[in-house]
């Protein structure tokens, strides 16, 4: 018990003495750390300030530096300044030296201009003087001539005109019946050889245009599948329809080529039908063709239904409603001739109704004067007396067999039904556009023409005419002057020649007027 105490005692004396040691050595080692750090910030605050001097001589010094660079520039500046101004007065010295000596060579040349005036002044009163005496010499001569002939000097020039005009009438009736003469040797062989010559040159454009049609390819390995294994698809699609298959060097194109538009029209439709489909043989060949040749026949006939309807021509022939029809694909010189036969029946009925005949015959033989040329490739003979047989053979009246007949017969032996057809043809075919273009590409150039002319600046108003051959242009004169006119000419000339394609040429008219007006009060 005793040993127990004294160890608990004995533990709790060291633990004090443990506690007042640590005690002491702690405030020395906070003493050691406070001296420390007073001798830190002493020397902190000591480098501080000689930084601070350091940055005080270095902005003092960058700031000198900085007063003579500026110093510098501006001494720079200004004897540039003094260089310019000095070579400006030089400039202006020797500009009013010049000046000064033109002034003095144009007081000169005044003074050489005034001798001369005056010089040339006495020369024109000479010259007056003389030309009064020659003009008094004359008169005197003359006189003096018509005292000798017995006539005054105008009879004597009335005798001369009159009998020069009378041998110039003799010598011109000479020369004009000489002309006549060899005229009627030289005009039947020269016209001959004009025809042929007009044939030869048209007939390759002719054929070119008018008896083929292409047909666009999705790609050109199409080509080989039209033809087939030994050609036997290209020999099947020509025998179902009658037209020739050109395969050529054409990209991603073939051609079709026959004289008759129907069977054409049937081939292309086919092909396209083919190509479609994508199944090319000859059995799928055959059931396409055989259904198109349908399709194309219900539309030769409801076309020439509609076309009798429209124009007001009734109780007409079957047979011949599909002559009719067929019309549609057909052309002549560039003109679709089921259009032509429309326009012609309604020219017949107003000039019919402006003669007081009847207006019903007169479409009647207009709507159906070219049903000849339906199928005048298959018979041989002109299209109007293969119009005049069919009319007949289908119950027409002699009248219009008679004006179908005719209508291309100068002869006496016309009707008056057949010189109206005749004029109504001449008339359609005439008219501008007619021939070389259908209606809508004829419309489209006017517009074209005049949306090209409208695009320049200053046009006020712009008028395409004589069927697209010439436009003219208004300007406004405030903003165009006669030059600029000319400019604007050839720039609307330019830009047509550009971005249009047409036959021929256009002529191309700036009209720029000035109008001045005032009111009298």
């Amino acid at each position: 018990m005793l040993y127990n105490s004294i160890i608990i005692l004995t533990i709790f004396a060291t633990a004090a003495i443990g506690a007042v040691l640590g005690y002491l050595f702690r405030q020395r080692v906070s003493k050691k750390k406070l001296d420390s750090s007073e001798n830190l910030s002493a020397r902190i605050i000591v480098e501080a300030k000689r930084e601070a001097d350091t940055i005080k001589k270095e902005a003092v010094l960058q700031a000198k530096e900085n007063l003579l660079r500026l110093k510098a520039e501006f001494e720079k500046d200004t004897r540039e300044r003094k260089l310019e101004l000095d070579s400006l007065e030089k400039r202006l010295r020797s500009k009013e030296e010049n000046i000064e000596k033109r002034i003095d060579s144009l007081s000169q040349k005044e003074a050489t201009f005034e001798n001369r005036e005056k010089g040339l002044l006495k020369k024109e009163s000479q010259l007056e003087e003389k030309n009064e005496r020659m003009n008094r010499l004359i008169s005197e001569q003359t006189e003096k001539l018509e005292k000798i002939a017995g006539i005054s000097s105008e009879e004597a020039k009335n005798h001369l005109i009159q009998s020069m005009e009378a041998e110039a009438r003799r010598e011109a009736a000479m020369i004009i019946r000489k002309i006549e003469e060899e005229a009627k040797r030289t005009a039947d062989n020269k016209s001959r050889e004009i025809i042929a010559y007009a044939i030869q040159r048209y007939a390759g454009d002719f054929v070119a245009e008018n008896t083929v049609s292409v047909v666009a390819l999705p790609n050109d390995e199409m080509k080989g599948r039209i033809i087939g294994r030994e050609g036997r698809n290209i020999r099947a699609i020509e025998a179902a329809t009658g037209i020739d298959l050109i395969v050529d060097d054409t990209p991603e194109a073939v051609v079709l080529s026959s004289f008759d538009p129907v069977r054409r029209e049937v081939a292309r439709i086919s092909l396209e039908r083919l190509i479609v489909d994508g199944r090319i043989h000859p059995g799928r060949i055959e059931d396409i063709v055989k259904k198109v040749q349908q399709e194309v026949e219900t539309v030769i006939r409801e076309t020439g239904e509609r076309t009798s309807f429209d124009v007001g021509v009734h109780d007409i022939h079957p047979e011949i409603i599909t002559l009719l029809g067929s019309l549609k694909f057909r052309t002549s010189f560039s003109q679709n001739v089921l259009q032509h036969s429309v326009d012609v029946a309604y020219l017949m009925g107003m000039m019919a109704a402006e003669l007081k005949l009847n207006v019903k015959e007169a479409k009647r033989a207009g709507l159906l004067h070219d049903i000849g040329k339906a199928v005048d490739h298959k018979i041989e003979g002109t299209h109007a007396a293969i119009g005049a047989d069919y009319a007949k053979r289908f119950g027409e009246s002699p009248r219009i067999v008679q004006a179908i007949a005719t209508h291309h017969d100068d002869g006496l032996n016309n009707t008056i039904l057949g010189v109206l057809v005749q004029a109504a043809d001449t008339l359609s075919a005439a008219r501008p556009g007619a021939r070389r273009e259908m209606l809508e590409t004829y419309v489209n150039r006017l517009e074209e023409l005049e949306r090209i002319a409208n695009s320049f600046g200053g046009v006020d108003k712009s008028y395409a005419i004589q069927a697209g051959r010439e436009i003219r242009i208004l300007v406004e004169n405030e903003k165009i002057s006669d030059n600029d006119a000319v400019m604007l000419c050839k720039d609307i000339v330019k830009k047509v020649e550009a971005e249009l394609t047409y036959p021929g040429q256009i002529k191309v008219t700036v009209i720029r007027e000035t109008r001045v007006s005032d009111y009298a009060k």
